[in-house]
């Protein structure tokens, strides 16, 4: 006997996408990305940055080797929904303690597989990200639009993912004291530090440039995380105010914050970059680098031109620009992820390059 479709993807448009569930029960309004990574969906799943938003997965599989306890990138994942083409529930690995849907179940998260995952994304790609609602197979499609026209998307994302109080991380050979200012920061991004004889302060997004003074690190760093930029101005201030004091090093919403403190635009891109296979070239070396990226929001090129920033990469792919620097304050920017290190760790240099900074700053102290 055939199993029945029991949840459906409704757009505003009126066309509906059928399929099973899987996940947490009931019925939501999320912004629609996809994601071209093959591997990755528990990364993909706990990274703040995809807060309120439902991910389609290009690649068909997903589930097969479950979710091991290790991987997460934050302890409670805030993933809009999941859209999988085909979802293995029985996942084969020594390291998994628990399946991709009981832990979507356990976090609220839901998802749906069996719909076709190609056409979505084609979707996506000629239409943009856009609202979508994920709901009961019984829902109609009037219901639905209408329940898709009166919803808004918070604009409250890293609010709701930032901690709300200062941690601290130690390294076992402390060389340097790192204050990160979490608006959304990957697990990854504090282990790639702690390499790095970091000792980490992680502070929330709203900290004062004042109290992180007080903390006398000996660099400042601008994390990843969700939503439009220009949705917290405080930060951009906070690092306005720092900038100049200390070596400054901003990943993706930090890479776009950084711009802003400096009196750049940000836009929003059509579809966004996600996937672990974005190629990015380095103007400095002329080097390739093949990079992880998971952003809705871009710098303005045209915008740096009267500021203190220059550019320092770009995305082969659309041109967008992919890096910053501004070497007379010591600060420097990218929009991709080299704590994900998708290729041979070639773009983990950058962490490196942000300790030299700190490691010249002491010598010069």
């Amino acid at each position: 006997m055939l199993k029945k479709y029991d949840r459906k993807l409704i757009f505003e448009d009126g066309s509906e996408y059928p399929g099973f569930a899987f996940g947490a029960d009931g019925q939501k309004v999320c912004e629609i990305v996809f994601n071209t990574s093959m591997v990755g969906y528990q990364e993909i799943l706990s990274d703040p940055s995809y807060t309120y938003q439902a991910v389609v997965m290009t690649y068909p599989l997903i589930g097969n080797y479950g979710m091991a306890d290790d991987d997460y990138e934050t302890a409670r994942p805030t993933l809009g929904a999941f859209i999988v083409g085909e979802y293995n529930d029985i996942p084969s690995n020594f390291r998994s303690t628990a399946s991709l849907g009981e832990v979507m179940k356990k976090y609220g998260i839901p998802g749906i597989y069996g719909v076709d995952t190609r056409m979505l994304t084609r979707s996506i790609r000629n239409n943009g990200s856009r609202n979508v609602l994920i709901a009961d197979i019984s829902t109609t499609k009037e219901e639905g639009i209408k329940i898709l026209s009166e919803a808004e998307i918070a604009a409250d994302a890293v609010s709701q993912v930032s901690r709300k109080k200062a941690e601290e991380y130690k390294a076992d050979n402390p060389q340097f004291h790192v204050v990160a200012i979490d608006c959304g920061m990957k697990q990854n991004i504090v282990r790639s530090l702690l390499k790095r004889n970091c000792d980490v302060t992680a502070v929330p997004y709203n900290t004062s440039a004042e109290y992180i003074e007080a903390l006398n690190p000996d660099g400042v760093f601008i994390s990843n995380g969700p939503g439009d930029p220009t949705d917290v101005p405080e930060v951009a201030q906070t690092v306005k105010k720092l900038r100049g004091k200390y070596p400054i090093f901003g990943i993706c919403l930090g890479h776009q914050i950084i711009a802003l403190a400096y009196g750049a635009k940000t836009y929003k891109l059509k579809f966004g970059h996600r996937g672990g296979n974005h190629p990015v070239k380095n103007l400095d070396t002329g080097k390739l680098e093949i990079t992880s990226q998971n952003h809705s929001y871009a710098v303005d090129g045209d915008s740096l031109t009267k500021t203190d920033l220059r550019v320092t990469h770009i995305n082969l792919l659309d041109d967008t620009v992919e890096g910053t620097e501004c070497g007379k304050d010591r600060v420097f920017s990218v929009q991709y992820h080299p704590e994900s290190a998708p290729g041979p760790e070639d773009s983990t240099y950058l962490f490196d390059r942000f300790t030299e900074l700190m490691k010249e700053g002491k010598r010069n102290a």
